[in-house]
């Protein structure tokens, strides 16, 4: 039998879906361990901001614009830095700098036809450029360095990156995610039949997973 598919709906400039993923991750990883039934997890784009800019702004600045209030921009910044902390991840918001997140879904396109590991190692590393280390996941140099440090070519990444490659790609996936009515992220599709909407805990991603393969094959996989 072969694995569980499921599609991860995210953004790599969308705090919550960098959370909910790492989350689902692990639940998938446990889900794995307890039944002994491998997950196969594949990172599709929905940009939750397609117009902004990558203009090299701090991303706290660009939010208190957009919010018109500073007061709201550090209290929804509370927020998910708490959620980040649960889930062991140290969110850096005064150094994160704006960025539009179409070129980096272009290269993940790419990285998920490169090999199994490649896409999930790159989307974390540019999380954790994004949110954790300052770097501007908007530059194009940025971008392939990060794609070099999981192995990929680096000298492709940046031939990909002056072209247009995977544009369309990445548009279709962006559309798909319209037509699905997603409003919140992540959004995790498993076996293209049931849907998770939203950051939950990593035990409700367990017990949903549980329950969803239940459904699907009419059986329980946990072991006797």
């Amino acid at each position: 039998m072969g694995p569980v598919k499921v599609i991860v709906f995210a953004d790599v400039t969308d705090p919550w879906a960098y959370i909910g993923s790492t989350r689902f991750e692990r639940a998938a990883a446990m889900f794995s361990i307890l039944t002994g039934e491998p997950v196969e997890l594949t990172y599709r784009a929905f940009q939750v901001e397609p117009d902004v800019p990558s203009d090299g702004r701090l991303l706290l600045d660009a939010l208190e614009e957009r919010l018109g209030d500073r007061d709201k921009v550090d209290l929804v910044n509370a927020q998910v830095t708490a959620a980040a902390r649960i889930t062991g991840i140290d969110l850096n918001f005064e150094e994160a700098i704006e960025a539009n997140s179409f070129d980096a879904w272009r290269l993940l396109t790419w990285a998920d036809e490169s090999g199994p590991g490649f896409q999930r190692d790159l989307a974390h590393q540019l999380w954790r450029g994004h949110f954790l280390e300052g770097a501007d996941i908007g530059d194009p140099f940025a971008l392939a360095t990060r794609a070099a440090l999981v192995g990929l070519d680096l000298e492709t990444a940046e031939a990909l990156l002056a072209s247009t490659e995977y544009a369309e790609e990445v548009r279709k996936q962006v559309e798909t995610g319209k037509a699905l009515g997603i409003v919140q992220l992540p959004y995790v599709v498993v076996e293209q039949q049931w849907t998770l909407a939203g950051i939950q805990s990593q035990n409700d991603y367990v017990q949903a997973l549980h329950q969803i393969y239940t459904d699907w094959k009419g059986t329980d996989p946990s072991p006797e």
